[in-house]
């Protein structure tokens, strides 16, 4: 291995580590929250979300068992490898963007407060008005 190549990140340390980072944001658990059911430091936690750091397989097991994944869920999608359809939480790459969206900030934000909302019937108008939105902005 080159210098050069140690000081980059491993692609699939850097795919788990992104994956750690969405399940965690989806639960709504800080950095700080994952890190002391660890017995760790947040600035680790940063560090396997980065890929900086390798998550050891015990360590992946316990940050599986703590987010309520299957370990393979942190490798669903991973560079160089086929998507398997139908698998847990796995998405095709026509989802990608889906999943991309429910990680960030409004995704979460907008998930979080829908969930809340306890009429059905009120979920569906906003599902309708968000669609029509949406087919507004393609016209």
């Amino acid at each position: 291995m080159t210098e050069e190549n140690k000081k980059k990140p491993n692609p699939i340390d850097i795919h788990v580590g992104s994956r750690v980072r969405l399940r965690r944001n989806m639960l709504g658990m800080s950095q700080e929250k994952l890190g002391e059911n660890l017995g760790i430091t947040f600035q680790q936690i940063q560090k396997y979300e980065k890929g900086t750091n390798r998550v050891g397989a015990s360590r992946l097991q316990a940050i599986a068992s703590i987010l309520g994944v299957p370990v393979a869920f942190f490798f669903e999608d991973a560079p160089g490898q086929e998507a398997a359809p139908g698998r847990g939480f796995s998405e095709d790459a026509s989802m990608a963007f889906a999943v991309e969206f429910c990680g960030s900030p409004e995704g979460l934000q907008l998930n979080r407060a829908f969930v809340k909302i306890a009429d059905v019937k009120v979920r569906r108008r906003i599902i309708d008005l968000v669609k029509s939105l949406a087919a507004d902005d393609l016209d």
